[in-house]
């Protein structure tokens, strides 16, 4: 099942087309992952998705609707995105800013409710923020306001969760707090989320639907065991290295060949193709 779909669609900006005619259906319930080597698209397509950006051609729907027909903030009670890099206004507190989210939810009948308390602080709980709350953002680490942006779109209460890149500039043991944050998410079951990945063993180790892109189209996607292969490390990344089960959870773990390898697999390739390998 699927309730957010792209369907024909070209993603441009200006006069430089990233996407076209890109077809992409969300499973509903999954923790989807977006991956892909730099300006592939991914970002675009999430964006997309969120009508960040309007489709040159081609639909994007959610509960076969197209989304242009939502208002704004009915949409933003169906889908929250986190973007990359959020800044912060200056001086806010924790509170505070998890509190935005809810702004969807308000109107000039409704007004801040115990409701809206409820899922500010159930929201900051999750996240494990609550005991932050006096904070200022500025003040926190990296991984602390990454989980204080997360506790903000969670208090959107929005049954789709899309998140472009949320592990960027985070040090490796931060990338895994937040990603065990969205899989506990995930794993609550009332959520659908879609993130953007660059690493792609972290992908494979927590992603229940893998979508790898190049060139603004879609190369595979589906299960990460089903997909990833030798065969698609190479269509995917031009990366040369093997596949093995990752010894903690099973998932596929990417080893790159060394260099020298790489550099003979490539002469291999080249002169069985009849190329010296060079451009002219």
């Amino acid at each position: 099942m699927t309730r957010l779909e792209a369907r024909g669609v070209t993603l441009a900006y200006e006069a430089r087309t990233v996407s076209r005619d890109l077809d992409v259906a969300i499973p509903d319930g999954s923790f989807t992952v977006v991956v892909g080597p730099n300006a592939c698209g991914k970002s675009t397509l999430l964006r997309g998705l969120a009508r960040m950006i309007r489709p040159s051609s081609g639909t994007v729907s959610l509960d076969d609707r197209p989304v242009a027909d939502y208002g704004a903030k009915e949409f933003a009670r169906r889908l929250a995105l986190l973007p990359q890099s959020p800044v912060a206004p200056d001086g806010i507190g924790v509170a505070d800013l998890v509190a935005r989210g809810r702004y969807p939810h308000q109107s000039l009948l409704r007004q801040w409710s115990p409701a809206d308390e409820e899922a500010v602080s159930g929201a900051m709980a999750a996240t494990g923020v609550a005991e932050l709350a006096e904070r200022a953002v500025g003040e926190l680490s990296g991984g602390q306001r990454q989980r204080v942006w997360i506790a903000m779109v969670l208090a959107q209460d929005t049954p789709l969760l899309l998140l472009d890149e949320p592990t960027t500039f985070l040090d490796i043991a931060y990338q895994l707090e937040v990603l065990d944050l969205l899989a506990d998410l995930h794993a609550a079951g009332d959520r659908t989320l879609v993130a953007v990945l660059h690493d792609l063993n972290q992908a494979c180790r927590y992603a229940t639907h893998l979508i790898a892109m190049r060139d603004g189209a879609v190369v595979a996607e589906g299960p990460p065991s089903e997909i990833v292969d030798a065969d698609l490390l190479e269509r995917v990344f031009g990366l040369i290295g093997d596949v093995v089960p990752d010894p903690r959870t099973g998932t596929p773990m990417i080893i790159p060949a060394g260099r020298e390898a790489r550099q003979a697999m490539r002469a291999g390739v080249s002169a069985a193709t009849g190329h010296d390998g060079s451009s002219g």
